[in-house]
């Protein structure tokens, strides 16, 4: 049975502990919380995050780091992007030896502008072939319901995105793999951007034209950026490309176009923080993205609108008169 940990005891790292122990794993999860600890070994549930999903005997929880890392073949990283650094720094002295780090994680770091498998390569001081990435629509309470998801593994080393395949495959879930980790992480990380303007433009009413637009747009600023940063354009078009953006796009379910919403009808960035309560990635990454955009000189005309909105306090009518009043283009441009 392959031993595996996952740090962060939310809803996806959660709902990933359970799509490994459905695979046939031996799963710890490490939380910082002792009373949902205690909650997820006595309930088998995770009341905070995904109440009244039953989980797997497989999998239990512990405070302690060690204990989770101890023995595992992999380990998960689900923590908020801009956490990482700190915690790996913690942990990385206890990881196991040869251990796979694998990010669920969609940002990008501010200040350095660098992807999470940079971050996890860096501070763990590992060679990119030891660092996986798991991205794709993946929303975790439907997953949670054992609904069926597919997803993308992204590793440089084909083999080892093979074997964390056969590790998280079950009836429900399917991953493919890939070794266009740029291209895969810079899918994840965007998609959270565009899905604060999609949930903007619904919260001010507009229609679904808007939104078709910005999301087919969006994909376009995604694409030209990863091509910048040598990535393959194919990867755009797939899972971690158009399929999560779709998802984060579209689905009541998703944090981010929830948080655009809430600014769309005219809430605060401090009003809206404080009714959605659980990590909307794009709301602090929009900041890092658009500084990766400018270091490679690619015009990302949304991205720089929603960190007008978000962190400028512009107000959405004003954005949305600025970004169509830009000069005309081919659509190829």
């Amino acid at each position: 049975m392959t031993r595996c940990a996952v740090f962060g005891t939310g809803s996806w790292g959660t709902a990933f502990a359970m799509i490994l122990a459905d695979a046939g794993c031996e799963v710890t999860m490490w939380g910082r919380r002792e009373a949902l600890v205690d909650a997820i070994n006595t309930t088998r549930t995770n009341p905070d995050y995904l109440p009244g999903v039953e989980l797997p005997a497989s999998v239990r929880a512990t405070t302690d780091p060690a204990e989770a890392a101890a023995g595992a073949a992999f380990t998960v990283l689900a923590v908020p992007s801009q956490t990482l650094r700190g915690n790996l720094t913690e942990w990385a002295p206890l990881l196991a030896d040869g251990t796979v780090l694998v990010s669920l994680m969609k940002g990008v770091e501010l200040g350095t502008a660098k992807r999470m498998s940079e971050v996890i390569e860096e501070v763990a001081k590992v060679p990119a072939e030891r660092v996986a990435v798991l991205t794709g629509p993946n929303l975790a309470k439907e997953i949670a319901a054992r609904q069926p998801a597919a997803a993308v593994v992204a590793c440089p080393d084909e083999a080892v995105a093979r074997r964390l395949q056969s590790a998280c495959h079950t009836a429900y879930f399917r991953p493919y793999t890939n070794t266009d980790v740029v291209g895969c992480e810079l899918g994840g990380a965007v998609k959270n951007v565009i899905a604060l303007a999609v949930g903007i433009a619904d919260g001010m009413g507009l229609g679904d034209n808007a939104k078709a637009s910005l999301i087919t747009r969006g994909l376009a600023e995604t694409t030209r950026l990863g091509l910048a940063m040598g990535a393959d354009a194919h990867t755009f078009a797939g899972l971690a490309g158009m399929g999560d953006l779709v998802a984060t796009c579209a689905s009541p379910l998703s944090r981010n176009r929830t948080f655009g919403a809430c600014l769309g009808r005219g809430m605060t960035l401090a009003e809206t923080v404080a009714v959605t309560r659980q990590t909307a990635e794009g709301v602090k990454s929009c900041e890092s993205v658009l500084d990766l955009a400018r270091r490679h000189d690619v015009d990302m005309p949304i991205t720089e609108t929603v960190v007008e909105i978000v962190h400028g306090g512009k107000p959405p009518l004003v954005a949305l008169k600025e970004l169509m009043s830009r000069s005309a283009k081919a659509e190829r441009h």
